[in-house]
């Protein structure tokens, strides 16, 4: 076992960060991690499957803890796309399928099952994909999530189905460790998860957590999920499809962020380990002995599913990037179709060289969602973006002043500018952003400002100064640049996020203030005062501090490039600024110094 794990985290330890740094995803680096050591390549392992087994309980895991995060509330409100995305998706996919393989000769209980496999998704690699890069709050990662669960609410179904297409009493078993399904059972567990949820949890959650043992708690947490998980095979069901209710019974719990904690490293390790064993269950002989039926029914499943995905968010609504998200994460062959390809295997439904030739495809598709999701959302989405974006808004008015970007920093630029009297005109990229502040009463447009067409709609000519607050820091470097080059004449102020987007500023000779560090200086003198010092003292320790980071910042910036002189700088720095602050009589800030003061002119050469 020991030996096991040390090949398993020494693979997961060397493939995911370089996937990551790659751009690639750590799906991707699981996945490939797994082939690799797998007994197709490498043979370190030579027996995938108990891994697997165990790891399964990583996907039990996710699914508690998406539970967590949608409260009966939300989940009421995903009832339309959960039944009716999922039930169009799932019956769209296993006609097409079923259809051409049966139109193609393949007997009509082969074509069924094999359909039935390929509208299944994978729940994990979903979420994994769309979790990683913050999707899951976006309309497509909601509608994707809905289709996930309605598969899971098929499991049973499903099971069941392939058994009864067993020929003349062959051997049965769902192959997936349910029990017999009850629906009577199955509601009582319901009423029972509802019932402990409301009335005994909390208290028995509040008694662990007064206990001050965190190892108490973290035992509890897990003993909660593996519990909803086995309750729920118990009456058949799907033990994600449990542990998905019992998160969403706790979402509105006040230890709903104390679970996710304790949870999160464990379901993490767990779905890494899970990916890894997917990924050694990959026979790649059969992508030599048979590489164009492999490959291309790869493709063509793919291919299917991405047409029935494609139709089913355009009959939902769900267009531009929300669409391609949702399309692209579900267009694989998910892992439970693993067990309805063992199960109608073992009953014989299903001969033995159609499920192994199946299992390769599903590997292949589950490999190939990352790999897609990557060229899509580098070539694709920026582009899609660009040619759906909505059209600028007609800018009727001329003033001094151009703020590009009114999210919450540019609202304070605004507001102090326009009480002083002076004329903004106001733009933002976002059109929900727009019409929150038209509501409170701001007249704001709807613009790219990183755009030479829309800052010339907007004057620029005529401006005396174009504020730069957007969010994005290479958009804020781009449009700086442009100015600098076409408005030579409009001074400039710029949002920087931190240093590295400072020392850009600085090279291109753009005032700029960073957004959070004013901010934490003033909590810094608060900080002093709560510790005893006299309010003045602390306001000019403040004071120095700003005006010696503001001189470090200027050094910092000539030898950026150079790590080495960066960490030795930073060394003198911080001893530097020990003397200066323990130092008697600080001199007094002097009007005008300070970060947001105007670059100095070396600063560029």
């Amino acid at each position: 076992m020991l030996h096991d794990a040390l090949i398993y985290l020494a693979a997961a330890v060397i493939a995911v960060p370089l996937f990551k740094r790659l751009g690639l995803g750590a799906v991707l680096g699981y996945l490939i991690a797994g082939v690799l050591i797998g007994p197709s390549v490498l043979r370190l392992i030579d027996d995938p499957e108990t891994v697997l087994k165990f790891s399964e309980l990583g996907v039990v895991l996710l699914l508690f803890l998406v539970g967590l995060e949608l409260n009966p509330r939300k989940l009421w409100q995903l009832r339309v796309p959960i039944f009716g995305m999922g039930s169009l998706q799932v019956f769209g996919t296993i006609g097409l399928v079923g259809g051409a393989l049966w139109a193609l000769g393949t007997p009509w209980p082969v074509a069924l099952i094999v359909g039935i496999a390929a509208s299944l998704s994978s729940t994990s690699l979903g979420l994994a994909l769309m979790g990683e890069r913050g999707l899951l709050p976006t309309a497509g990662g909601r509608s994707a999530l809905s289709v996930l669960l309605f598969q899971d609410i098929l499991v049973i179904p499903i099971l069941l189905l392939v058994a009864w297409l067993a020929p003349s009493g062959a051997a049965h078993g769902d192959g997936g460790g349910h029990g017999p399904f009850s629906p009577l059972a199955a509601a009582g567990l319901v009423v029972g998860m509802v019932v402990l949820a409301r009335f005994a949890m909390r208290p028995l959650l509040r008694f662990i957590a007064n206990t001050g043992l965190r190892e108490v708690f973290v035992a509890f947490a897990l003993l909660l999920v593996i519990g909803a998980a086995l309750a729920a095979e118990g009456v058949g069901a799907s033990a994600a499809l449990g542990t998905f209710l019992a998160g969403v019974l706790l979402a509105e719990s006040e230890y709903r962020h104390e679970l996710n904690i304790v949870i999160e490293p464990f379901k993490g390790l767990l779905l890494g380990l899970f990916f890894i064993a997917v990924g050694m269950g990959v026979q790649l002989s059969l992508f030599v002995e048979q590489p164009l039926l492999v490959i291309g029914g790869t493709v063509a499943l793919v291919a299917a599913k991405l047409v029935v995905l494609f139709a089913a968010a355009r009959a939902f609504r769900l267009c531009g990037q929300d669409g391609v998200v949702f399309s692209v994460v579900l267009s694989q062959v998910g892992e439970f179709a693993f067990v309805v390809l063992a199960a109608a295997r073992a009953n014989g439904s299903l001969p033995a060289d159609v499920a192994a030739t199946m299992n390769a495809i599903v590997a292949a598709s589950i490999l190939s969602t990352p790999l897609l999701f990557l060229v899509v959302s580098r070539f694709v989405m920026p582009r899609m973006n660009r040619a759906e974006a909505r059209e600028a808004d007609a800018i009727d008015e001329r003033n001094e002043v151009i703020v590009a970007g009114v999210g919450r920093f540019g609202q304070v630029v605004s507001r102090l500018l326009l009480g002083r009297g002076y004329g903004v005109t106001l733009i933002d990229h976002d059109p929900e952003q727009v019409e929150l502040m038209r509501r409170f009463g701001f007249r704001t447009y709807y613009g790219d400002a990183a755009r030479r067409d829309v800052l010339e709609a907007a004057g620029i000519e005529e401006a005396k100064l174009l504020v730069l607050a957007f969010d994005d820091p290479e958009r804020v470097h781009e449009t700086a640049a442009l100015v600098r080059e076409r408005f030579p004449h409009v001074k400039l102020i710029a949002r920087a996020r931190g240093r590295t987007e400072a020392f850009e500023l600085a090279e291109l000779g753009v005032a700029f203030e960073r957004e959070t560090f004013r901010a934490a200086a003033a909590v810094g003198e608060r900080a002093l005062v709560a510790l005893g010092e006299h309010p003045h003292d602390a306001h000019r320790a403040q004071q120095a501090f700003v005006r010696h980071d503001l001189q470090m910042l200027h050094e910092a910036a000539k030898v950026r490039d150079d790590d080495q002189t960066l960490i030795s700088l930073a060394e003198r720095a911080r001893a530097d600024l020990a003397q200066l602050l323990k130092r008697e009589g600080l001199p007094d800030a002097e009007d005008g110094d300070g970060e947001g003061a105007p670059i100095p002119s070396d600063w560029t050469r």
